[in-house]
């Protein structure tokens, strides 16, 4: 009898057992469909789209990817004056003021080539750089403050939710709505006066007229950073290159204007571009490293020495043309 009961309960155990083995498999399987259905497909000819933040949530690294998000989303909270990792080793700026939607935004200076293009050879180091290198430029240069530590908690993130981000996009690839949308060069120099009168008109009223901004509110996911000044972005970050700036207002600002719509003109941009970038902020720390071989410095880098005859003026604001003819026929 006592067999008998020990070999029922065996059997009930097995029964047990394998309905919870099918809900297991059953839930696996539910869980790679889903991840298969909202992971975006590839397609040179489309604008790639981040994936679905629910797809995140049954990655395996989802933890720290959500805390990458995070940071870029409100780098304040962690370094900024009252920071809880770092306090105080900052600007005013948090990543996503410069990589809008936290990086997210189709020509909003998103990260989504970042895992498929890195390490890559960048000629303003001169060297390979890999991703934590160029995460660390952005905490020096566009945040004006202390790179992180490359091996830290926060670092991993930054980098597991950028590759997150980009997964999905093979190897080398860099998808269309990537970046930034070139804006076209006007056929004179862009002009701060003209565009003193724009930033008064679409910018001011976010950004003050100060150009100092407005803090992020707690329950809001937007802020208003400031465009100049010392809390702002110092010399050496890529909006402080007119081009960079152009393409970021034309694609996305004022609040609400997209690649699809956008709310400037061109030359609206260019000029509100020469207005902002001609205020006063921090320096260039790093004029004595950066392009070392001078020859390789962009069209609109601000800076000399040069390998061409133009000067700082004309690299800033243009024309354009010129530039790039000079060295087109070398």
């Amino acid at each position: 009898m006592r067999w008998v009961l020990s070999l029922l309960a065996i059997a009930m155990t097995g029964v047990g057992l394998g309905a919870w083995y099918l809900d297991s498999t059953q839930k696996e399987k539910s869980e790679a469909e889903m991840r298969a259905g909202l992971l975006p497909q590839y397609d040179r000819g489309k604008i790639w789209e981040a994936p679905d933040p629910l797809l995140a949530e049954t990655d395996e690294h989802a933890s720290l990817i959500a805390y990458g998000r995070d940071l870029v989303a409100r780098t304040q909270d962690y370094f900024g004056e009252n920071g809880l990792v770092r306090p105080g080793s900052i600007n005013n700026m948090n990543c996503q003021n410069c990589h809008l939607d936290a990086g997210s935004k189709p020509y909003g200076n998103n990260y989504f080539a970042v895992n498929s293009t890195y390490p890559q050879m960048r000629a303003r180091s001169g060297s390979l750089e890999t991703i934590p290198k160029r995460i660390n430029d952005c905490f020096e240069r566009s945040l004006n403050g202390q790179a992180l530590d490359t091996t830290g908690r926060e670092m991993r993130a930054i980098v597991a939710y950028m590759q997150w981000l980009g997964s999905g996009i093979p190897k080398g690839e860099k998808p269309k709505g990537s970046g930034l949308a070139e804006v076209p060069f006007l056929n004179r120099p862009a002009d701060p006066v003209l565009g003193k009168k724009i930033y008064a008109e679409k910018c001011a009223s976010c950004h003050g007229a100060d150009g100092q901004g407005l803090p992020m509110a707690a329950d809001s996911p937007r802020d208003y950073p400031p465009l100049w000044g010392d809390k702002s972005y110092n010399q050496a970050a890529g909006l402080f290159r007119m081009s960079r700036f152009a393409a970021y207002v034309k694609a996305n600002m004022p609040f609400g204007a997209s690649y699809q719509n956008p709310q400037l003109s061109d030359e609206e941009a260019w000029d509100v571009a020469a207005y902002v970038n001609s205020q006063p902020r921090p320096a260039h720390p790093f004029l004595k490293s950066d392009w070392p071989k001078i020859e390789k410095k962009p069209y609109d880098h601000p800076f000399g020495p040069y390998a061409d005859p133009f000067s700082e003026e004309q690299h800033k604001f243009g024309p354009y043309d010129p530039i790039i003819a000079f060295y087109k026929k070398d």
